[in-house]
């Protein structure tokens, strides 16, 4: 089959294509006897016939069309399907493609090259609900916001073509299109564009474990995309392992390259990698890191990032001078629910393996990465879960106290603002933002938003009711929803509403609690920017050890990259604690209210948390 440069130069398979003789269309359709090619032009379109070579691909070029040019495939005579492989889908998951041209945008920040690691601070957003437009455009006008916070990446929920009107991105049908409900392809670039003009990289968050349940038309034509021996959660598994998988593996490998060239995206984000069976060596996490790494510019700054639920410690692993060989860091949950149940006292469901020794789970997170490092799961009913870590350096370990996951997957959406005492979150933010891992705020956070963020979706009416009941279903071992009333309460996942109630609302930003709560976040940013940021760089493994003393007392110190010493304590409780047992070394660069500058005497009030820098 022949393969045509795309706008970065590298080949690329999948996909219509603007060339200088016209756009090349290209399908991969081994399980279909006949495609054709209808073009779409405004008297019931037209038909052309594709040959078909060896290897089930279907292509053409078709002369003077061009950018704008609307068209669907034509399968086995009958069924007219989108392009899997569709660059933009301005009438939703049903309806036809659109060329786009990837060199049309004129991008304005050309001289970009990215951040380094260490200098990240995360912020996730879902753009629907990140401003009252809901759109790229909008998003763009709260950027200096979020610059002028001390964050230093955007992290973008998924936008890849989902269907309906609203979605959490999750449900993506058509993964190099950027979803209509935010604008056009060069409305996403523009976003982009202004973000590195801010001094902001931008993460986008990709799902290759599974596709939508609505819009999904390659078992029409490709049913090997698919392997119906594996399950997922979201039904059969993706086909990275058997007959044909090696245009399956091609068709991921394109689309995370795509981002970060075409795009310009400064990072991807790996959805629920757990889910992703592969028996292959290398497997597609690791082929897609390598193709990444041989295809990006070596003078970009380009992070990967996973979250991945069996903690396998051997993704983030490190060379012998200390690149990531695969990917730079993961989301670490464990790190979440020891927060979670030190500052909220929940004990429920995944929470149970942190209840026993909630600040003793916190400390070893922060310093060696995993709470469960093949350690048995209570929850979990004994099972084993994760890898040894310690080896690796806190960058490798993204930490947060909210994500979309953590408050979208209560029945109520509610964030940790109206769960815990405004104490206790304070004291879980000034470690938060301080240690030496990246940390990350979810959208509102930083004013103490208490807007809550529910689970919704926009499928068509035969999802519909299964979608409701099955989130019903989802609480009903609850013991708080084992009342059918009860889980009538749940708001209802498919209606306008629920995705409206989860907007921000950034007239809270008028009320004197949420400007407090901004100013302080700002001020734990100006400190990690000037105090710990400059000492990051070049820290190891082991570098971290532990403490917890007292009641629920914790003390934590690192060695940092240049032979700075780092220290945490805190006493995390309502009560009065005595002092550590002993005292941190350095200067104090943060400490509850009324002790800067110097320790007190009498010991350690409720929530009091401070810092400690020795500089080599």
């Amino acid at each position: 089959m022949t393969t045509t440069p795309s706008s970065s130069g590298r080949p690329s398979r999948f996909g219509a294509e603007v060339t200088a003789d016209g756009v090349r269309f290209r399908l991969w359709a081994p399980d279909s006897r006949s495609v054709s090619l209808h073009l779409e032009d405004g008297n019931g379109g037209r038909d052309i016939d594709l040959r078909r070579d060896s290897d089930g691909w279907y292509e053409t070029l078709v002369e003077g069309a061009g950018a704008g040019t609307r068209y669907r495939y034509r399968i086995d005579g009958d069924l007219l399907i989108p392009d899997p492989a569709s660059r933009y889908q301005p009438d939703d998951v049903h309806g036809a493609s659109e060329v786009v041209d990837p060199g049309a945008y004129g991008w304005r920040h050309t001289a970009w090259r990215g951040r380094p690691w260490e200098e990240t601070v995360l912020y996730e957003l879902h753009l629907g609900t990140f401003t009252p437009g809901g759109t790229f455009r909008s998003a763009i006008e709260r950027l200096p916001h979020l610059a002028e916070l001390g964050v230093t990446a955007v992290e973008l929920m998924p936008v890849a073509d989902f269907p309906g009107r609203w979605d959490w991105g999750y449900d993506g049908c058509y993964l190099f299109a950027p979803d209509a409900a935010y604008g056009r392809p060069e409305d996403l670039k523009a976003l982009i564009d202004a973000a590195h003009g801010l001094g902001l990289m931008v993460f986008l968050d990709v799902v290759y474990n599974h596709f939508g349940p609505e819009g999904n038309y390659l078992y029409a034509h490709a049913r090997r995309f698919f392997n119906p021996e594996r399950e997922t959660p979201w039904g059969a598994a993706i086909n990275f392992d058997g007959t044909d998988s090696r245009f399956v593996r091609q068709f991921f490998i394109e689309n995370a390259i795509y981002w970060l060239e075409e795009y310009r995206f400064d990072g991807l984000r790996f959805d629920a990698v757990h889910a992703i069976k592969d028996r292959s060596s290398p497997d597609i996490l690791e082929e897609i890191a390598d193709a990444v790494s041989e295809s990006i510019d070596a003078d970009r700054h380009v992070h990967l990032v996973l979250e991945n639920d069996d903690n396998e410690a051997r993704y983030l692993a490190r060379t012998d001078g200390g690149r990531p060989r695969h990917y730079v860091a993961q989301w670490n949950d464990d790190s979440h629910h020891a927060y979670h149940v030190v500052i909220s006292g929940e004990s429920a469901g995944y929470y149970a393996d942190y209840a026993d020794k909630p600040v003793a789970h916190l400390g070893r997170c922060l310093t060696e990465g995993f709470a469960y490092q093949d350690d048995p799961s209570r929850f979990r009913k004994g099972e084993r879960r994760g890898e040894a870590s310690a080896h690796l350096p806190p960058l490798a370990f993204v930490d947060f106290l909210q994500n979309h996951d953590q408050i979208g997957n209560r029945a109520f959406g509610e964030r940790i603002s109206v769960l815990a005492a405004p104490a206790a979150v304070q004291a879980a933010t000034a470690i938060l933002l301080l240690a030496p891992s990246p940390p990350m705020l979810f959208m509102g956070e930083e004013w103490g938003a208490k807007t809550p963020f529910l689970f919704f979706c926009d499928f068509g009416p035969e999802l519909t009711e299964p979608v409701r009941e099955g989130r019903r279903r989802e609480f009903a071992s609850f013991p708080e929803f084992s009342d059918p009333a009860a889980r009538e309460r749940i708001p209802d996942p498919t209606v306008e509403a629920t995705f409206r109630a989860s907007a921000l609302d950034w007239n809270d930003l008028d009320e004197d609690e949420h400007r407090e709560w901004l100013a302080l976040h700002r001020r734990l940013l100006e400190i990690r920017r000037m105090e710990i940021v400059p000492h990051l760089a070049g820290t190891g493994g082991h570098s971290g050890t532990w403490t917890a003393w007292g009641d629920r007392g914790l003390t934590c110190t690192w060695r940092l990259g240049d032979s700075s010493t780092l220290t945490l304590i805190a006493n995390l409780s309502a009560d009065h604690a005595p002092l550590p047992p002993e005292r941190p070394a350095g200067r104090m660069i943060y400490a509850f209210e009324g002790y800067e500058g110097s320790m007190p005497k009498q010991g350690m009030p409720p929530w009091a948390v401070a810092w400690f820098l020795e500089v080599s």
